[in-house]
């Protein structure tokens, strides 16, 4: 079960769910029924600018499964879908990530869910909990 907290934080607290938040697609409830969230290990990246490391972007994300089995799915898959993350954050910070400015969380989010959704194409949506670009 998720803590009221990570609800707040995901900007779920509001929504009603049904048999309990589902964290990794856990038991309980009909199908359909409830959120399957499946949580990945923080995730950085460095930011390359004119051919040398100028900092690095850290991100945590949440993934939206959909369902039971989904989510049972891509937790199996969790190396593919670790390195597709990694490929996105990667790309994301050679184009649009500077250790100066503020992350276009708007984008990564974009462009995480397309790399993610091509991997598994049963997920739902990215949800990214936290976000940094730092110098260094």
């Amino acid at each position: 079960m998720l803590r009221r907290e990570t609800l707040v934080a995901l900007g779920l607290a509001a929504l009603p769910l049904g048999g309990g938040a589902q964290a990794s697609g856990g038991g309980g409830g009909a199908a359909g029924e409830g959120l399957h969230l499946v949580t990945m290990d923080e995730v950085t990246v460095p930011i390359i600018d004119s051919d040398r490391v100028n900092g690095s972007l850290r991100f945590k994300l949440v993934i939206d499964a959909g369902s039971a089995e989904t989510a049972t799915r891509m937790n199996g898959e969790m190396p593919v879908l670790r390195a597709a993350t990694v490929a996105a954050g990667l790309e994301f910070a050679r184009l649009n990530a500077s250790a100066l400015r503020a992350v276009d969380a708007q984008q990564l989010d974009h462009d995480l869910t397309a790399a993610l959704k091509a991997a598994e194409p049963g997920l739902v949506r990215v949800l990214i909990v936290e976000v940094e670009a730092r110098t260094g």
